[in-house]
């Protein structure tokens, strides 16, 4: 299932299955004796009792017997070689098993401490501690708090000038006032979330979209972003400048709205090797399904995102209408870093990518992303996923490109629209954005 030389870590193991009967074995640093054992095709057994819900996540499709899956991001580093294999129980007939196992790799002569028992038996108050912080988003902190307030005409901005000098904002709170509650959903979209750092405009997204809830701008919880589903939306997101900021919330809606938005800075230490932040969007509707992978003439991969330059992949937002009458997500995601002739990241379905399995239809938090909108059952009209990543951010030197097979279950065609959260030099850029005339169309009734 895994076998590379280290230096390196583990950071993510994403699985799923139909029948959970068998063994993993972890080997590490070239010992003929595993290092670590799991009873079972089940990380929920990983045999950590501190692993909580923070860092060890059933599927909402979970079985302790039989189907579903789990995702760990419990760090497994190892000095010298790692590898991992999967033994089925005798007599068993062999089922689809399916994983994804993300890792680091760090320059030869890194000391690493190699994952062990023993290691872990030292680490157990930190795991634990670490599994309940990520189940309480971090408290909104910063050495200079402000707040603007504004109530913005149809076409108005709220322009905000942040400390000059070398800083960083460490989180925004959005409080939107909709007086009617059926506008909510059309209002959300329409307030754009600008932010410039040194000169540089590196953030354009609709606000909904932006609060990891997408389209509609439901409740969402979670470690970098929040929302209540009723304009209070919270970010995160550190963004480091050098000189100057700026931050704007434009209102393209037809009418005004109030709004008030507190903020946090601290000073910050830029060095060669800090990066700005970015949030980059991009929509287009009525994109064709296909039903049949090996139909090359009809089946087509869709950009998720380009970016160019230097940087780091944190997370994206996934949010879409369903024409079609069932499930839209059989797709794979496919990742290229640089030079790649082959994608470095290549998965097995959509739902996988967001850490869930077998093509749930139903809202779910994680403090690394979830589903934030699931309206109906068949998947039909609204839904949304989101993923933000940590030690299995994605580092690039020259470019990533994203793409996505568009495939489900029945012909059909979807509306997608993606946020994508990532750090890059002054000179990166997103390709193919979107910009005003995408994000101020009519969202689809609610059927």
């Amino acid at each position: 299932m895994f076998d590379q030389k280290g230096p390196g870590a583990i950071t993510r193991i994403w699985i799923t299955t139909i029948d959970k009967r068998g063994t993993w074995r972890f080997y590490f640093d070239n010992s003929k004796l595993p290092g670590w054992i799991i009873p079972a095709y089940d990380l929920v057994k990983f045999g950590i009792p501190e692993l909580g819900l923070g860092l060890l996540q059933p599927h909402t499709s979970y079985t302790p017997e039989g189907k579903g899956g789990s995702t760990l991001f419990l760090p497994i580093p190892f000095s010298e070689h790692c590898k991992i294999t999967f033994e089925d129980e005798k007599g068993v007939d062999p089922t689809p098993k399916y994983y994804h196992i993300n890792y680091r790799k760090y320059e030869e002569g890194t000391k690493i401490v190699t994952f062990s028992k023993e290691v872990v038996n030292r680490s157990k108050q930190v795991i634990a501690e670490t599994d309940k912080l990520l189940m309480d988003a971090a408290s909104l902190k910063g050495d200079t708090l402000s707040v603007v307030n504004g109530n913005l005409s149809a076409g108005d901005s709220l322009k905000i000038s942040l400390p000059d000098g070398e800083n960083a904002v460490k989180f925004i709170e959005f409080t939107i006032n909709v007086e009617d509650s059926s506008d909510y959903e059309q209002t959300m979209r329409g307030l754009i979330f600008q932010a410039s750092f040194d000169g540089k405009q590196t953030c354009w997204v609709p606000l909904g979209d932006f609060s990891g809830g997408g389209m509609g701008a439901p409740y969402v919880k979670s470690w970098f972003l929040s929302s209540n589903g009723k304009g209070k939306v919270v970010s995160r997101w550190e963004m480091p400048y050098q000189s100057t900021g700026r931050m704007t919330l434009i209102n393209a809606n037809n009418k005004s709205v109030g709004a008030s938005v507190r903020f946090g800075t601290s000073t910050y230490h830029w060095d060669e090797r800090s990066l700005y932040f970015h949030a980059s969007w991009k929509q287009e509707n009525e994109i064709s399904l296909s039903t049949n992978p090996s139909d090359d003439k009809n089946c087509m991969d869709w950009n998720f995102a380009s970016l160019e330059g230097k940087g780091v992949y944190k997370g994206d937002v996934l949010t879409l209408y369903n024409h079609a009458p069932a499930w839209y997500g059989e797709g794979d995601e496919k990742i290229w870093v640089d030079s790649d002739t082959f994608p470095s990241h290549f998965g097995t379905g959509t739902e996988d990518y967001y850490n869930s399995s077998w093509a749930p239809v139903v809202p779910f938090h994680t403090p690394f992303g979830g589903a934030p909108r699931a309206d109906q059952e068949s998947s039909h009209g609204y839904n949304t996923f989101f993923r933000t990543r940590n030690l299995d951010g994605i580092p690039f030197s020259e470019k990533l490109v994203f793409d996505i097979e568009m495939l489900g279950w029945q012909p059909g065609s979807v509306n997608y629209a993606t946020t994508v959260y990532w750090y890059g030099d002054y000179n990166s850029v997103a390709k193919g954005t979107s910009g005003m005339e995408e994000a101020t169309k009519k969202l689809i009734s609610k059927e």
